[in-house]
């Protein structure tokens, strides 16, 4: 499956030429992540980090090639698929475009994390990520 999410462009995420100042992605890409965990994996990241726990869903790795720019008042539609779900990591890809052309592809990493250490991915949360994938837990 492919969740996605359409980010306008907005003129705080622009650099003075209108163009997508290449940082603003990175924090775009990460409202995907947390708006999938919200929708899809069944714990917003408010509930994972809130009340003092130290859980979460750091990044660990990041690897982004960059396409094509965006500009001011575009909107892009980003979309998300799992590649793979480990015991406490998840592989994600996430692609982004507008009307059609291609803008940028990230592979992302990122680790279920317990009481500030990995940890094996709840049941839930596994059983939520399985369905996505259409495969029963």
């Amino acid at each position: 499956m492919i969740y996605t999410r359409i980010t306008p462009v907005e003129f705080n995420h622009c650099d003075p030429a209108g163009i997508v100042f290449y940082p603003r992605y990175f924090e775009m890409i990460n409202s995907v992540v947390e708006n999938f965990f919200a929708e899809v994996v069944g714990r917003s990241f408010a509930q994972m980090v809130g009340g003092g726990n130290h859980n979460g869903v750091p990044t660990v790795r990041l690897e982004t090639n960059f396409a094509a720019p965006s500009r001011l008042g575009e909107k892009v539609e980003f979309a998300l698929q799992v590649a793979r779900i480990g015991s406490s990591s998840l592989t994600l890809t996430i692609t982004a475009s507008h009307a059609g052309e291609h803008r940028l592809r990230a592979d992302l990493t990122v680790v279920w994390v317990q009481d500030g250490r990995a940890a094996v991915w709840p049941a839930d949360m596994r059983a939520n990520l399985l369905s996505f994938q259409g495969i029963s837990a």
